[in-house]
């Protein structure tokens, strides 16, 4: 804490990236934004294309927020048509690379067509406004265009990580309940061929409503399909025709339901609207990256998360922009990929995470050579989001990777928030170890525990005193959790973050104020894995800890209890290791799994991970703020 207090270096953007900027004076902007919040949305609406225009900008009873009341739109009309039905018809969409170097060029043109074609596949088998469609499949082009193609039928589409394990799959089909999964048979990642099909066939096995399973087969020789409700990807599409008029939405209708993990182990799905997320992730794609139509963005996270959906989908479909998909590990077989694509596509935006800047700077001279062979000329701009950014590794990608010719900026977002709330814009002086200053509308706050703002440099809750376009409507199934953001801190929205701010405005957001732990930019709520540990016959008890690592955030470490008669073996960590990531995937499966006779627990009968951790950390569990410091590395998107 008191380090990132007193980080007093900065680092200036480049006179010509400072005049080009979107947003010249943020100052003017954001007082003009605060005063009159709705006339700002309202002229941001305007700037794309609806059915129906909207009788209020906005409608807010605590908990519920309404926007653009009454307006009717389709978010693939704005992302999609606008572009493919004028001069940007044959203009590349979306780049699509993989770890084996093949590479897919898809026009506006093209991809309006394919995203058709799904979406009258979809309507012939009964699937309409307000079903839900699941989509559990590798980052390529057919996931994209069906994420699309049921925006533009109206169905709720819910992206799982196509890497979580059987029971993080099924929990999402019993929550959600689709009518329709789309699945690929493997996906391909660090070289290695994982299994994708089986998985849902495990997790849907004994559940009723799944109409069918739509299955993209890569392979060669194609796997045989083995239920009647099992149908080929291409079998599925063909013949239909390549044009259906949009679905005609009410602004506050779902566009999708994504999961995230609930503190009960039970996920949570975060419910976006069209309307509100169409306008939000525009406007800050230009705004806040200056996304325009000549741009290539290429960003390293996935489709399965909120960056994916905002700034790899929607956010540059609806800039007319070009975004590059890339489906794999970043570093597989090494970084070179990274400095290839970036030379081979002309990417000028990059959205990554800490980590993988991290992972750059241990290549340390082997890196630095590596990066003299490729033409990074192009890129003007690095987005780090996901985890805090620390200033050693901000100062890298700065000498390294941009040199003087472009800047490094960071920003803090959550799934719950679908769009940068704080950030540091592209014309503005980065402040190292600050994520930046309030968006555009966006009135952040510093709260204590008797919910009173703090003074400069004090830690407290990060909360919001009112909701932006792009925060989420609901929970689904969950209407008390989602009032809860709403009504833990009476008059604010809580973000469940620790951050403090100094005197200049600047915020540092130190991570989760509950228990998750953040893995190379991934939130996972350590009760979901306590959760699939005790599910384990040998397993009584169960907890989960986060602990610093120097390249990916975090680490998890458990502790179990064995059940009463159960003898501690050799192999007992790898099997445990691999019944977790069996069920949950590999981002989920703790580093390490220890044994004990017991776990620290309060009068409460509640676990005690604030002493385990101490424990691990080899402090006095009395030191609050280096246990609290571990605690809250979590990443906010």
């Amino acid at each position: 804490m008191e380090r990132l207090i007193n980080e007093s270096r900065t680092l200036t953007p480049p006179e010509s990236l400072r005049e080009a900027a979107v947003i010249q004076d943020y100052e003017a902007l954001y007082l003009h934004s605060i005063s009159f919040p709705e006339r700002y949305w309202d002229s941001v609406a305007r700037e794309l294309t609806w059915f129906k225009p909207w009788s209020k900008t906005m409608n807010f009873n605590p908990p519920r927020h309404e926007w653009f009341v009454g307006g009717q739109c389709n978010i693939t009309v704005n992302a999609l048509d606008r572009h493919a039905k004028g001069r940007d018809r044959n203009k590349v969409a979306l780049i699509w690379t993989t770890e084996t170097g093949y590479e897919e060029l898809i026009t506006y043109g093209r991809l309006l067509r394919r995203v058709c074609q799904l979406a009258n596949a979809m309507k012939a088998v009964g699937v309409g406004k307000g079903d839900r469609v699941l989509i559990y499949m590798p980052q390529s082009p057919e996931a994209i265009a069906t994420m699309l193609a049921c925006a533009r039928i109206g169905a709720i589409h819910t992206v799982v990580y196509a890497g979580m394990g059987v029971q993080a799959v099924r929990a999402r089909i019993i929550d959600s309940q689709p009518k329709l999964i789309f699945c690929a048979d493997v996906n391909y990642r660090g070289g290695k061929l994982l299994p994708l099909k089986s998985i849902v066939e495990a997790a849907c096995d004994d559940l009723d409503g799944i109409e069918k399973i739509v299955v993209h087969r890569r392979q060669t020789p194609q796997i045989e399909l083995m239920s009647d409700l099992e149908i080929d990807f291409f079998d599925f599409i063909e013949h239909q025709p390549q044009w259906i008029e949009p679905e005609v939405m009410e602004a506050n209708d779902p566009l999708c339901i994504l999961y995230t993990s609930g503190t009960t182990g039970k996920p949570k799905g975060v419910v976006h609207a069209h309307g509100g997320y169409m306008v939000g992730t525009y406007n800050l794609a230009r705004t806040f990256y200056d996304l325009g139509p000549s741009d290539v963005i290429w960003c390293t996270s996935n489709i399965a998360w909120i960056v994916g959906h905002s700034y790899i989908v929607y956010g540059p479909l609806l800039c007319g922009a070009t975004a590059l998909a890339r489906e794999g590990s970043l570093d597989y077989p090494n970084t070179d990929v990274v400095w290839r694509n970036i030379e081979r596509h002309g990417v000028n935006i990059l959205f990554t995470v800490p980590t993988a800047i991290r992972k750059f700077m241990r290549g340390g001279e082997t890196t630095e050579q590596a990066l003299e062979k490729f033409d990074l000329s192009s890129l003007r701009l690095i987005a780090s989001g996901g985890q805090p950014l620390n200033p050693e590794a901000h100062i890298w990608a700065q000498e390294n990777m941009l040199g003087g010719k472009g800047h490094v900026i960071d920003n803090w977002w959550q799934t719950e928030i679908a769009a940068p709330v704080l950030g540091t814009l592209p014309g503005m002086t980065a402040k190292l170890g600050k994520v930046g200053k309030p968006m555009p509308t966006v009135v952040a706050n510093i709260v204590d525990e008797n919910h009173q703002t703090v003074d400069p440099n004090t830690t407290g809750r990060l909360v919001l005193r009112r909701p932006v376009p792009y925060m989420m409507t609901g929970i689904w199934n969950n209407d008390e959790l989602y009032r809860g953001y709403w009504e833990e801190i009476p008059g604010f929205y809580d973000t469940g973050d620790v951050a403090f701010y100094d005197e200049d405005g600047y915020f540092c957001v130190l991570g989760r104020h509950e228990d998750v732990v953040n893995i190379s930019g991934h939130s996972i709520r350590v009760a979901e894995v306590e959760s699939t540990l005790m599910t384990h016959p040998q397993v009584k008890e169960a907890a989960v800890i986060g602990l610093p690592d120097d390249v990916t955030g975090e680490q998890m470490r458990a502790f179990v209890v064995l059940k009463p008669g159960i003898e501690k073996r050799d192999n007992l960590q790898s099997v445990l290791r691999d019944h977790v990531r069996r069920e949950l995937g590999p981002i989920a499966t703790p580093q390490e799994i220890l044994t004990r006779d017991s776990l620290p627990r309060n009068s409460n009968g509640t676990v005690m991970r604030r002493l385990l951790r101490a424990e691990s950390l080899g402090v006095d569990p009395g030191d609050t703020s280096a246990v609290q410091f571990s605690e809250q590395r979590d990443a906010p998107i």
